[in-house]
């Protein structure tokens, strides 16, 4: 009883705390600059995290997880939609050490993503992001400054987050 009882406290704390970090006020800060790497492996630097003047979608994620897997298969239904619609893009940023990185590309080619995959093996721009679980997806305006996150998936958390792109898009206030 006693650890049916310390698994639901835990599972409603993890639930809420991730429900409180997506309520939460955004800060407005910048995306902060940090060196990482493309899928190639070739050198990025997160200052090249760009899309105009249109919303950007930061998914991080890692090869083991299940549920960022199902969160970014199932944006990839959709995907094209959105961009044609909004104009978004989405980064997925995998957070998969330098022993598992040579996994990401197959799976990213396997489920034909059209996102443009990057690799944090160091887990630098995933510390000067804060994340904390995963899968960890961040909205970021126009002006580059984050407006939005959340932990976990769910279904149908996708139509939340077109919802709330579609909001930045028409200069709506997301909360």
């Amino acid at each position: 009883m006693k650890k049916l009882l310390l698994t639901v406290l835990v599972f409603t704390t993890i639930t809420l705390a991730g429900v409180a970090q997506e309520k939460q006020a955004a800060s407005g800060r910048p995306l902060p600059k940090v060196d990482i790497k493309d899928i190639a492996g070739n050198p990025f630097n997160t200052s090249n995290i760009k899309n105009g003047n249109k919303p950007i979608i930061i998914s991080f994620w890692a090869t083991w997880c299940k549920p960022c897997i199902k969160e970014l298969t199932t944006i990839a239904d959709v995907y094209g939609d959105w961009v044609e619609e909004t104009g978004v893009k989405l980064y997925a940023v995998s957070i998969d050490d330098p022993r598992s990185t040579n996994q990401v590309r197959p799976l990213a080619d396997g489920k034909n993503w059209e996102y443009s995959v990057l690799l944090d093996p160091n887990g630098d721009f995933k510390r000067a992001m804060n994340v904390g679980p995963i899968p960890h997806t961040f909205l970021v305006d126009s002006t580059g400054r984050i407006v939005w996150q959340h932990t976990s998936f769910s279904e149908g958390a996708e139509l939340e987050l077109i919802d709330l792109v579609r909001k930045l898009n028409k200069g709506e206030p997301l909360n």
